[in-house]
């Protein structure tokens, strides 16, 4: 009957025991469901409300911003959902760092065969071993834990800015393209114009052969560099379907505002330069895996002081009845957990070192993206008062032209000259929004305006439905 009851024990502790549920993976239905990815999914829409909180007024949108193809790239990418997994994984570690030794128990039976005929031949034992940590050990492996839990969250952190970087280099490449075309398309009308009134000069002996020649020239210097325009659209859209983890034909139609990249923010100020270095994700994540550096290496001080067993138990004895209580206790002879805690102490500099190497990194990026940023956008202003003073000239030749005192290729040569300054600007333009795409990266954080918020990153329902089905 006492068997029976410890029988009975056994089995009700292991009714609440895991059981496995196996989770098969086919590339062919995950092809499908990447495919099938669009940006008029309504769950994407619950998706975007939620977090800028406010209601779309229509969907599908008619125009994106890249705050909004940022939330789309969270909801999508594959690599968040790679981090958060990480993170889960790690939470999970939190639980088992927190878990306390089962007890054991012992059971056995002998049978004395030269026992007396008055005396029950049968001796019957059970011994419970119950561990007992010492030294606060499990306190420090919850520690440890939960660091690199942290860590494991700002990973995600720092993975969305890598997710957001490509998402707005990827856009920037495809509207400037679209730009760059629609100004190579007016200049190439307006040296279609040219050559066509040159050759008629050239028939009437007013113009030299060259002249002609040179005019031709150029327009197909700017029909290939139109075709080069169209080719990097392509491309862009790619990239651009790629950065946000959809497929190409998601993105075929989109469509932007025209002033979608007009912004051009001052460099940032001294303050926002030191936050980054002390807030950058990347860098509070190595400074969350220093700590659970330091909690192990408290953890392998703490092993060097042995674990208790109890061991309380009871006998029948050829019907005698015994109680026994024992105690278990590894002595520290042969070593005190040396090794172990020199192994530690090395993780610990080796985590200090990539600590001071990330953050070291981080200042190189951002004061080398800061002169870049502060170059270019030189650069732009140059482009710009260029481009205003041939406004005044234009306007000045169009009143020329008007009274009589120009005919119409001084005009035309005039207003080529403003579209090839208007291409010159929309290029520095293009490298301006590309240094600051860079510097919003190393900062990890927008200068025009917030993008998106925690919540976004590190839970996605999407993930989840996925998951189930």
């Amino acid at each position: 009957m006492k068997i029976s009851a410890v029988s009975c024990l056994i089995a009700v502790l292991c009714s609440g025991c895991a059981s496995f549920v196996p989770q098969s993976i086919s590339p062919a239905a995950t092809f499908v469901r990447y495919e099938s990815r669009t940006l008029d999914n309504p769950d994407l829409r619950a998706f975007i409300q939620k977090n800028i909180k406010r209601e779309l007024a229509t969907w599908p949108l008619p125009q994106w911003d890249i705050d909004l193809l940022t939330l789309a790239a969270l909801y999508y990418h594959p690599d968040l959902d790679v981090a958060r997994a990480k993170w889960s994984v790690a939470q999970a570690g939190i639980d088992t760092a927190g878990m306390r030794p089962n007890p054991n128990i012992t059971a056995s039976a002998q049978r004395n065969a030269d026992a007396p005929s008055d005396t029950s031949p049968w001796t019957l034992k059970w011994n419970i071993d119950i561990p007992i940590e010492t030294a606060g050990k499990r306190g420090y492996r919850i520690d440890q834990a939960r660091h690199l839990s942290e860590a494991a969250r700002l990973a995600i952190a720092s993975t969305a800015w890598q997710v957001r970087s490509r998402v707005r280099s990827a856009l920037v490449d495809l509207y400037f393209a679209e730009q760059t075309q629609a100004l190579l398309s007016q200049q190439q009308a307006l040296q279609q114009n040219n050559v066509a009134l040159l050759e008629h000069r050239f028939a009437l002996g007013m113009a030299s052969q060259p002249e002609v020649t040179q005019a031709r020239i150029a327009l197909n210097q700017t029909t290939l560099a139109s075709n080069d325009a169209q080719k990097v659209q392509a491309e862009a859209r790619v990239k651009l379907s790629s950065a946000l983890g959809v497929g190409s034909k998601a993105v075929d139609n989109l469509s932007f505002s025209s002033t979608l990249f007009a912004d051009v923010p001052a460099l940032p100020s001294d303050e926002v330069r030191q936050q980054a270095l002390l807030n950058r994700a990347d860098v509070l994540g190595a400074l969350a895996e220093y700590a659970a550096s330091q909690s192990a290496l408290q953890l392998e001080i703490a092993k060097q002081y042995p674990n208790v067993s109890l061991g309380p138990g009871y006998s029948w004895d050829a019907g005698q009845r015994k109680w026994l209580l024992g105690l278990l206790l590894t002595l520290p002879v042969f070593n005190q957990n040396q090794g172990p805690i020199a192994e530690a102490k090395a993780r610990r500099a080796q985590a200090m070192a990539s600590f001071n190497a990330t953050q070291a990194k981080a200042i190189s990026e951002i004061d080398t993206v800061l002169v870049s940023y502060r170059a270019v956008r030189n650069k732009l202003a140059a482009a710009n008062a260029l481009l205003a003073d041939q406004n005044r000239q234009i306007r000045n030749a169009m009143a020329s032209f008007k009274a009589g005192q120009t005919d119409k290729v001084s005009l035309l040569g005039s207003q080529l000259e403003m579209s090839q300054l208007a291409i010159a600007r929309l290029d520095a333009l293009t490298k301006t929004q590309q240094a600051l795409g860079t510097l919003e990266y190393a900062v990890q954080r927008p200068l025009l305006a917030p993008v998106f918020l925690p919540e976004a990153v590190q839970v996605n329902p999407r993930q989840t439905k996925e998951n189930n089905q």
